[in-house]
């Protein structure tokens, strides 16, 4: 399987996404997410999402001349509109207003919409990790799971990240989506031809499948039953009735290269701990409770296997399957 560097792919990458339409910037910021995604192991929402957002950009889903900008503005809170564009840029805004806000305030909350796909959540509170502070990241998506007890999709997989920054540590980083696996997973499959696990997925008919195909155009199972459908609808309600973005049920799926522009939406809430228990307080409640989890040498803490596969893919490069490669470089051109 050829191996290229970190450097190499976001060149690839961002070239397909400019060829495709997107403003320069736009298309760095892009891929250096959807790079980093694949560092850390996370292929569902890297490399293979590339070729998904060029088709988007060349069948107008995207704008790809958007230019991210705040609607409404106050104190603590903002609003950042998208401009039917790449997801990135807006969020990278908003977590950036987020930040300079929590120092002012304690806390701030960012809203964006009329979106698209944001990738792996958790990306975006990269910035605030390194800021001191705590971070929440929420998202809907196209609609893919249904209300609890229905069989119509109505909610997205609707991912949820958080980030706890350390002192001399890597930060504990959640990040999940709420369906029992993220949908990228599938598409990953189906690009393979290889089955997927019973319990991830439902056909069209509503019953139980392992084509990942099948799945695509099906709906997705929530994990945990109803507590998992439970928290998908309060991301449903933060993400579109705060921001006025789109509900999953009103944008098109993001793996059909036709359909409507999305309009999703995606919300930010930064904490400053010095506001609350203070910074000294606040870290030795971390390591407390971190020195208590690794007493059992079982447990590895949340976000630490990406930070090692990013390391080492710094170090020695990223193996990329010989299709993937041979696509990417076409879309690049």
């Amino acid at each position: 399987m050829p191996r290229l560097s970190v450097q190499r792919l976001n060149e690839l990458a961002a070239g397909a996404l400019e060829r495709a339409g997107a403003t320069a910037e736009t298309a760095r910021i892009t891929a250096a997410a959807l790079v980093a995604a694949e560092a850390q192991g996370l292929g569902s929402h890297g490399l293979a999402r590339v070729a998904q957002y060029a088709a988007h950009l060349r069948h107008g889903r995207v704008d790809g001349d958007a230019r991210a900008r705040i609607v409404r503005d106050r104190a603590a809170a903002c609003l950042v509109d998208a401009g039917e564009g790449l997801a990135f840029p807006a969020c990278a805004l908003a977590v950036s207003e987020a930040i300079a806000r929590a120092r002012a305030a304690g806390a701030a909350f960012a809203g964006v919409t009329r979106s698209h796909h944001f990738g792996a959540a958790a990306w975006h509170l990269q910035p605030v990790a390194e800021a001191g502070m705590v971070g929440l990241a929420f998202g809907n998506s196209p609609a893919a799971m249904p209300a609890w007890g229905g069989r119509r999709a109505i909610f997205g997989t609707n991912p949820i990240a958080a980030v706890f920054p350390r002192r001399g540590a890597p930060p504990l980083v959640i990040d999940l989506s709420l369906s029992e696996v993220a949908r990228g997973k599938l598409m990953v499959a189906a690009r393979e031809g290889k089955p997927i696990p019973a319990g991830w997925a439902l056909d069209k008919a509503g019953h139980p499948t392992t084509d990942p195909k099948a799945g695509l155009e099906g709906m997705m199972l929530p994990a945990g039953g109803v507590k998992g459908a439970m928290l998908a609808l309060m991301v449903e309600l933060v993400c579109c009735a705060l921001t006025g973005a789109a509900f999953g049920f009103e944008a098109d799926s993001f793996f059909t290269d036709a359909g409507n522009r999305p309009r999703i939406g995606q919300a930010f809430i930064v904490i400053d701990p010095d506001a609350l228990a203070g910074n000294d307080g606040f870290h030795e409640r971390i390591e407390t409770l971190v020195a208590t989890m690794l007493l059992d040498p079982q447990v590895r803490l949340p976000g630490q296997r990406r930070v090692e596969l990013a390391r080492r893919a710094e170090a020695e490069g990223i193996e990329v399957p010989a299709q993937l490669l041979a696509q990417l470089e076409s879309l690049a051109g």
